[in-house]
């Protein structure tokens, strides 16, 4: 459905993107990541013609973004960051707008307004003016706007931010259902709502693409410098100290007493590599202080340290 192929865009001095390449099948819902300055609404703006590149190709559903830019535009539904509305319209009469300027037939239009504001639940806000809405109607009203050219590819820049709680809940459960039948091309911050909503995962950073995976690949990939020791003894300070006397421990800190007796201690080491040597040098340990060893687990990390991990590069540092 979309494919880009080492995208770069230069402003300036500033080299924005620098080959970005990845691609969304159709039916995916991919997780757009990176932090501020990456490179992602570059990208998303190039993708949906708002801006040019300056150098590679990205196509929509077979049509080059350069070559084909209306063919391009009638498959795509795009909600930018900062959603720009028309406020002193009422609802329906803005998505109506929307929905001529898109294309929509004049016989399919009050259909299509009415399809759009029922499934973003907006209905009962018909004839309300968009200036008088919550932001969280608003965003409801954006992904309308989004939907009512009848897209093949929906892209959505941070949908939930500024919302409360519960406007996010709300939200969030909307983009699951939308991904049912849509393609979606998800940017956000929040990156628990990727592992909720998201197959796949793009993450960019300093205008380089550093990963392209499933969430669950992500995952199993990037092991966690860390195991989960349980121990059965009563002095969690001498088994403490023994543990992080053992090379390449950096730390080994109890947590809480585990139900039916045993102490949990959680071991970070330098280097993920050496995590099966210090598993069988802890167990080894164990045997010898003969501490019976309930669980040895190897930790894995959440996506926000596989995030951090692949962004904190010693330059984005400086």
């Amino acid at each position: 459905m979309l494919e880009v192929r080492e995208l770069r865009k230069r402003y300036g001095e500033l080299q924005a993107l620098d080959g970005v390449s990845f691609d969304v099948e159709a039916g995916q819902v991919v997780g757009f990541l990176g932090p501020n300055g990456a490179g992602k609404s570059t990208t998303m703006k190039i993708v949906t013609g708002f801006i040019p590149a300056s150098s590679g190709t990205a196509r929509v559903d077979g049509f080059d973004v350069t070559r084909s830019p209306i063919e391009v535009k009638r498959r795509i539904g795009y909600l930018p960051e900062s959603t720009p509305l028309y406020t002193d319209m009422r609802v329906s009469d803005y998505l109506a707008f929307r929905g001529r300027l898109k294309g929509v037939a004049r016989r399919e239009l009050r259909k299509r307004v009415d399809e759009v504001m029922q499934r973003t639940q907006i209905t009962d806000r018909a004839r309300q003016l968009i200036g008088t809405l919550s932001k969280g109607y608003r965003q409801r009203v954006g992904i309308a706007d989004a939907l009512v050219g009848g897209p093949k590819l929906l892209i959505l820049d941070e949908p939930t931010i500024g919302l409360d709680p519960n406007q996010i809940l709300q939200v969030r459960a909307l983009v699951r259902e939308l991904a049912q039948t849509h393609t979606v091309l998800l940017s956000t911050h929040i990156l628990p709502e990727v592992e909720q909503v998201c197959k796949r995962v793009v993450i960019i950073s300093r205008g380089k693409c550093v990963e392209n995976d499933t969430v669950e690949g992500l995952l199993a990939k990037h092991r966690a410098n860390a195991l989960q020791v349980v121990l059965a003894t009563d002095d969690l300070d001498a088994a403490e100290k023994a543990v992080r006397a053992l090379p390449g421990v950096l730390s080994a800190e109890g947590a809480a007493a585990v139900e039916g007796g045993g102490q949990s201690i959680r071991v970070t080491f330098e280097k993920a590599e050496d995590g099966p040597r210090l598993a069988e040098q802890v167990a080894a340990l164990a045997a010898e202080k003969r501490w019976a060893l309930r669980e040895l687990t190897p930790l894995r990390p959440t996506l926000e340290q596989i995030f951090h991990r692949l962004t904190q590069s010693p330059e984005v540092a400086a």
